[in-house]
Order: structure tokens, then sequence, then C-alpha cells
């Protein structure tokens, strides 16, 4: 039952197979039993009880509140909940109780959804392996998976056996880690430059960043307020449709949320894609993407044009500048944010009573960590009088550029834009913390930021295992508000690929009843 879709427990929690409380307390059990993982900060165990036994005696009645009824979820700890702590992995925040639900929350909570608890990120979403945050990195369940064990070589030292679990990918790890354990069926991340996207490549799971403006803000703990949106993790396509759903619309409380109403869809089971045209923008065979995926970004290439798709190579320009561009922004906007926390409203407050001036330094250098403070550095650099126009104004206008190159792109007639979400698959942790979190996000989020400059839809679908036994996902790019088209497209590919389920002991042990193994990957 834990690794059914929502769909499938949603059925069965309404033909009575199983129980909202029964199914809250076997992800409970496995949320304890991979506790290594990390993925979660905080547990809300009494809350999500008691959630599952209010659903209980809505299913005992016949009035569900939804699909969701009863289904156990995750949130990113950068989403505000109302009695339960949001720390955004900082020193800053612990021991922070908002008074209120992001607005995202509310909605699922709305719809009976079962709150399990808060997953771990990089400090305050600023990075991009989920390793940055004060409650440690967080680990990929595939590093314990029978697929990643039976590629490794073995090591002649137990501690080094234990030193070889792969990173989770950032900013989102915590959620995307969730998913991929089968503690939870569905999780919300948030993505600025890729944060839902690159984790959901590598914990090999569904991540989808929806049009810039589709989901509510509102309670989301700001990063870069123009580029943030609600990321939905999933296990399947469809999951992420049923998420969007749910979520999507106006909200009088964010003014950048669409105006029109939200009309849930079901995707339809595509069979023809004759009349689709793929783009394969070229600029995104970028400096340091591995062979191997490259040869799958190509094989998904040809998948499509065998099926009778008219697959066209495009050109975006102004990409390569992108990621320069991205950062001056980011940090920029990262420089406005921070600096509402000063020890005086909210969070951490420091014992130096020298001056107004030494507590606000003090509270910023204890709360911050290294990564956060320095792009607070940046961003104010890049801000000062002298620099204003020629960083932060150029980096405005190369960010319309960039915008432009895809709506001249979706204008020739290409409906999606295909291309690799990552360089590579999961690195070893201890390889990943040798460079700077700067320079990693710098080259992680080289093919995913350029979406949320222009504010278009993506999503990553999970593709093939590597030769090391660890995911690959490849990034579908759409129109803006046009999420049913890019996910109807992602739903086709993810049937043709056939991407093989996980094996986890730790899942098998609480599952048994419906442990089945899938097939192996046939695209791979």
């Amino acid at each position: 039952m834990l690794r059914a879709s929502l769909r499938q427990v949603s059925a069965a929690l309404k033909e009575g197979r199983v129980a909202p409380t029964e199914l809250c307390q076997r992800c409970l059990a496995l949320i304890k039993s991979t506790k290594f993982l990390n993925a979660y900060i905080t547990i809300a165990e009494e809350t999500a009880l008691k959630q599952a036994e209010e659903s209980e005696e809505r299913y005992k009645r016949g009035q569900p509140l939804g699909i969701l009824d009863g289904i156990p979820i995750a949130v990113k700890d950068n989403f505000n909940t109302a009695g339960i702590e949001t720390t955004c992995a900082s020193n800053m925040l612990k021991g922070y109780i908002s008074p209120y639900n992001a607005t995202v929350v509310q909605k699922l909570l709305d719809q009976g959804a079962v709150l399990l608890g808060k997953t771990n990120l990089d400090e305050f979403a600023m990075g991009s392996g989920s390793t940055d945050g004060v409650f440690g990195p967080v680990r990929n369940p595939w590093s314990y998976s029978k697929q990643y064990k039976e590629k490794s070589v073995p090591k002649p030292h137990p501690e080094d056996e234990e030193s070889s679990w792969v990173i989770t990918g950032g900013s989102s790890g915590g959620s995307a880690a969730a998913v991929a354990s089968f503690t939870c069926f569905a999780a919300l991340g948030s993505d600025t430059g890729g944060s839902t996207r690159n984790p959901a490549a590598h914990c090999g799971v569904v991540g989808l960043k929806p049009t810039y403006g589709l989901i509510s803000r509102h309670g989301l703990i700001p990063l870069v307020n123009s580029m943030d949106v609600p990321g939905i993790l999933t296990r399947c396509v469809d999951d992420a449709a049923v998420l969007l759903g749910s979520l999507a619309g106006h909200d009088p409380k964010d003014s950048t949320t669409i105006q029109d109403d939200f009309k849930p869809f079901e995707l339809p089971n595509l069979t023809d894609v004759s009349k689709l045209s793929i783009g394969i923008p070229k600029e995104y065979h970028a400096p340091g993407l591995s062979s191997e995926i490259l040869a799958l970004w190509s094989k998904a290439a040809d998948l499509f044009k065998n099926a009778g798709a008219k697959v066209v190579e495009v050109s975006l320009p102004h990409t390569p500048y992108s990621i320069v561009c991205y950062h001056v922004l980011c940090t920029a906007e990262v420089a406005s944010n921070m600096a509402r926390f000063d020890g005086l409203e909210y969070g951490h407050r420091s014992d130096m009573k020298d001056s107004t001036e030494s507590l606000y330094a003090a509270t910023r250098r204890e709360g911050f960590n290294d990564v956060v403070r320095g792009r607070i550095l940046s961003g104010n650099y890049f801000l000062l009088k002298q620099n204003y126009e020629k960083y932060f104004v150029k980096a405005q206008k190369v960010r319309r550029l960039i915008a432009n190159d895809f709506v001249k792109v979706f204008r020739s007639g290409v409906d999606i834009l295909l291309t690799p979400t990552t360089l590579r698959d999961a690195a070893p942790y201890t390889e990943f913390i040798q460079e700077d979190n700067r320079t990693r996000s710098a080259q992680d989020d080289i093919l995913t930021q350029a979406a949320n400059m222009a504010g278009l839809p993506a999503i990553s679908v999970p593709t093939a295992l590597s030769e090391r036994g660890l995911p690959v996902g490849l990034q579908f790019i759409g129109r803006s508000f046009q999420e049913k088209q890019l996910l109807t497209v992602a739903k086709w590919f993810e049937k043709q690929v056939q991407f093989p389920l996980i094996q986890l002991e730790e899942v098998k042990r609480h599952d048994s009843d419906v442990f089945q193994h899938q097939k192996s990957a046939s695209f791979s």
C-alpha cells in the first residue's frame, strides 16, 4: 500500500481496504526506521494521528473531503505551519512556530490530507545538495537500494562503506527522500532555481515546478520573490497532476497569483504523439554534462521521433549567460529578504547588549551559516549605488532576453522542450563537500534555473538508472500555464521508459503484503 499511487490509495480508503489511521501509523513507523536518511526535521506524530482519526470518521460517514482525504503528505520546512515548528534548517528560526499556515498547506489540510511532518533542506533553501542545513545532510535512499549496492565496489573497511552514501540534491532533498523512501505519498518542496527538480532527478521521483503565479507563495518563507514557486514531489506524473489540481488557483493573500479560476484536470492517456513538436535546445549541451546523461537525452529524443513526433534542434542563445544573471538577481533578492531576521521581531536573538547595531550583527552572525551570510554580502554589493546599474539592472535586462528566447521558440511551433535535469547522477557526499556551496550551485542549477527566470512550468521525470545504479531524470519545459499539455507529454514518456522501483529492505519489511518487484528499466 505504501507504494500505491494517490488515486489507488484513495480508492482503497473509500473501499475500506485500509483505514487512514493504519496508513498514517505505517508511514510513521517507516519514518522512524529510516531515520538515518535524515529526511525529516520535525515529525508531527500527534497531529498526524489526530488528522487521520478525523479522516476515518469522515470515511465512516461516507463524506470524504476529496481525493487527498486521509493521505499522508510531508512539507518542506520553509513553509509556515500553524502549531508545528518552522526552522528553514537554520539556527535563526530554531523553535519558531508560525501563527498561520501557508496557503498550500491550508489547501492540503482543507482536503483532508494528513501532515506527517516537515522535511530537511539546505539552510533557507540555499544550496543544491541538502547538505548545508543546521540539522545535518540528507541521505539519498538510493544509497541503500539493492540496485546501487549491486553496482558498488565493496569497500575494504566498514567505515568506508558507511561514508559511500550519495546526496539527494537540493534544496528540497528532504521532501524528495521522503517520497522516494515511501514514508509519504507526496511532498511539497520549493523551486527557485531547480530546488524541486534537482533532488527529484537524483532521488528517482517526479518533480514539478508550476508556472510562476499558478500556486500561491503566501506562507512560503521567501528566498527570491520573483522566482520562488511551491514545487510538487510525487512518485508518478498522475500524482503530480492530482496535487496541482488541489493547490493551484488565485489567492487573495498573494498578488502574484493568477486571477482566473483553475480547473483541476485528469491527464488523458496520450497514444498519438505525431502532432507534437519537441524542441532540443543545443545550449543545454553544457560543459560538465556526463556522456551517460547525454546518451539518455539523445535516446529520449529518438523515442519521440520514432513514435512520430517532430523533434527539432532549437536555440536559446542567451542560455550561457543565465547562470551568472541568476546569481546576481538571486543574491540581490536574498539580501533584501534576509534583512527581516534582525533578532527583534522573531527568531534567534543574541545576548549581545552593547548596542542595537552590535545586537543585529551578533544575531545574524550566530543565526546564519556561512552560505547565507555570503549570499547576503554578494547581494548587498550588487545593490550598492555605484553597482546597481552595472549589475542588478543589467541582469534584469538579460533576464528579459532569456525569457524572450523561450517565447520565440514556442512561437515557432515547438510545444515542449526536452533537456537534462542534472549534469550527472548523484555525487557521493564526501566528494560533493569538496567544493563550496556557491560553486556547486552554479554547476547544479545550470540546466534548471532558466525556467524560473522565464516563469515557465517544468517537470523532471525519472528516466533510467546510471551505470552506478542511481536515478537519472530528464526535464520537460512547457509554455506558461500549459501544465496539462506538459504533464500529458511527461506521462506518455514515463510510461515508455518504465523506470524501476527502488528496492529497499526497510520498505519491504513494512509493506510486505504488497511488495512486488517492478520490471527493470527498459530504457537505460
